[in-house]
């Protein structure tokens, strides 16, 4: 009886995927890019507050500058199996940092699966953001005795590589 039973604190698990669209103005831009952000996830996207003055980009403090929208639950996996088609499932090693998160573009969100081009949108580039997390993470976000994660709780590089390749099937590049 030397089988090893798998911790499952130790679980790693998709914790949310955000979308994110700089436009920089306000007006009917903003629109735009809500309702792409919305065709892609068919949620409803929320406005970015600009949080400095750039006087020589003509933006003002707190002007709306970018959209962005937050996924969560199995939407975000089957979400996440789309944008990385896109990709065509490769990803490069310095996207993917020592928190157990992953960043990367698209130049043109047509390139999703499952995506029409509409003219009325245009052609627009977008952000990703994938959050990774493990059963236990919630005590550095909750109201009452927030604390840290511990050295050993936290998702490494290698840990992150790992889980998107058996997951999702992702070639790290």
């Amino acid at each position: 009886m030397s089988q090893q039973t798998q911790n499952l604190m130790k679980k790693i698990s998709l914790a949310k995927v955000v979308l994110n669209m700089g436009v920089g103005q306000s007006g009917d831009p903003i629109e735009i890019g809500k309702k792409a952000l919305e065709q892609i996830t068919g949620k409803k996207p929320n406005a970015r507050n600009a949080k400095k003055s750039q006087r020589d980009w003509g933006v003002r403090k707190g002007e709306p500058i970018g959209v962005a929208v937050t996924v969560r639950g199995n939407d975000a996996t089957k979400l996440l199996k789309r944008l990385l088609a896109a990709k065509d499932n490769q990803i490069m090693e310095r996207s993917i940092d020592n928190e157990g998160n992953l960043s990367f573009g698209l130049k043109e969100y047509i390139d999703i699966p499952e995506i029409k081009y509409d003219p009325k949108i245009g052609i627009l580039g977008l952000e990703v953001s994938v959050s990774l997390a493990r059963p236990g993470f919630n005590i550095k976000l909750r109201s009452r005795r927030k604390t840290k994660v511990g050295k050993n709780h936290r998702i490494t590089k290698n840990e992150t590589i790992k889980f998107l390749t058996e997951e999702f099937g992702v070639q790290i590049v």
